[in-house]
């Protein structure tokens, strides 16, 4: 029995999704399971994975087009199966959609009709010109002459590089330009403005001895990656990695900065997944360490260097970027030294970690206290006070804090 392949929803108010490339060949054997295409959403590119075994046969949408979600867009057969035919594409503009067959039919019939009508009555009406919404938004700004301009793309299709050409020609001024961005930029924009708006947001910084961090990287590190597994192999220890397992375990104890905000108020998460920002190439992603506070050092190290490739490569899946329920930014290695972060909503608190440097500082307590030269590291908690108040947030740094100092203590 042929199952479809439909455009699925991955994310909340979503209505459409962006084919970009078919993994596999009309034709072609796939195994359920066996990543079968890729689509854009708002957040990332993922790989979307066969829901069955079988042939990969009637195709009905091409990459670059975008869809509406619970479309069918391909079938998988059994071998010589032949595919429904209930639903063919129709092109509309820049978005494609799927109407029955009959429909598609009835529609191609009136509208062989209705051209030959107009040939009768008009037979020498001009024909639609092909081209692109940017390519026509910058023949309008620029004063090129559609008529005056011959498209490279398919089907004789105009595009944007036509009209820059053809204005070129012309050495008209370009105007100002505006980089309108990816999806993924747009969104991290809209939900940024969205979540520093609508969200309470408030700040406890405060200064930790890393002393103690640096020496658990450089000892953990060869013990529980020396082993040389496969998945471990080539992997180093993070301060990232030993950050991620410290305020995992901290959590435990703070439920409430592990909470979320919801309509009917506050919603306890009985999971601790922690999310990592990453910087990509058009914006900032944060894929989830899922389950951190029951995850060794070296699963976290794995999941961590895992996610962090597939980032990179535009190849998250949306596992990956889902269920966080805390959020932990690290900088440090650009440098800097202390700054504020934006909540991710629903969550309700983000950690900002600045660079460890050397500074000036207190060392021991009382009248044998000395000014000495510590590695130091400072940390930002960002909480939304809906969910976590003042006292809140100053314990759970404070005992973040602890942990940081006997890592060794707090991981054993």
């Amino acid at each position: 029995m042929a199952i479809s392949v439909v455009m699925p929803a991955l994310e909340m108010a979503q209505e459409t999704g962006k084919l970009i490339s078919w993994l596999k060949k009309e034709g072609e054997s796939v195994a359920k399971g066996e990543p079968l295409l890729e689509i854009e959403t708002d957040k990332a590119v993922m790989e979307i994975e066969s829901p069955g075994d079988g042939v990969l046969a009637g195709v009905k949408i091409e990459a670059g087009a975008e869809v509406p979600v619970g479309r069918t867009i391909a079938w998988i057969v059994r071998p010589g199966e032949v595919p429904p035919a209930d639903e063919v594409a129709v092109e509309s503009g820049r978005k494609i959609t799927a109407v029955p067959a009959a429909s598609a039919i009835s529609t191609a019939a009136s509208a062989n009709q209705s051209a030959t009508s107009a040939q009768s009555a008009a037979p020498s009406a001009p024909q639609a010109v092909k081209i692109s919404p940017k390519a026509r938004r910058l023949a309008s700004e620029r004063g090129v002459n559609l008529a005056d301009v011959r498209g490279s793309g398919a089907g004789g299709e105009i595009l944007a590089s036509d009209i820059l050409a053809a204005a070129g020609s012309k050495a008209v001024p370009a105007p100002p330009t505006v980089d309108a961005g990816s999806s993924i930029s747009r969104l991290m924009a809209e939900r940024t403005t969205q979540s520093w708006t609508t969200v309470p947001h408030f700040f406890v910084t405060r200064e930790v001895d890393a002393g103690a961090l640096n020496e658990a990287r450089q000892k953990l590190g060869p013990q529980i990656l020396g082993t040389k597994t496969e998945k471990s192999r080539g992997l180093k220890l993070t301060h990232t990695d030993l950050l991620v397992a410290l305020a995992a375990r901290v959590l435990l104890k703070h439920p409430r900065v592990n909470a979320s905000w919801t309509r009917e108020g506050v919603r306890t998460n009985p999971e601790i997944n922690i999310g990592i920002a990453m910087a990509v190439d058009d914006g900032v992603v944060a894929p989830v360490i899922q389950n951190a506070a029951n995850s060794t050092l070296a699963q976290i190290a794995v999941q961590r260097r895992d996610l962090t490739e597939r980032a990179r490569g535009g190849k998250l899946r949306p596992a990956d970027i889902a269920g966080g329920t805390f959020t932990i930014s690290n900088l440090g290695m650009f440098g800097v030294d202390a700054f504020t972060a934006i909540i991710i909503p629903p969550q309700a608190a983000i950690l900002a970690v600045g660079r460890i440097a050397d500074r000036i500082v207190p060392v021991g307590v009382g009248p044998e206290a000395h000014p000495g030269v510590r590695p130091m590291m400072t940390l930002t908690l960002s909480s939304d006070h809906r969910v976590v108040d003042g006292a809140r947030a100053a314990e759970f740094l404070r005992d973040l804090a602890e942990a940081i100092l006997n890592p060794h203590r707090s991981l054993s």
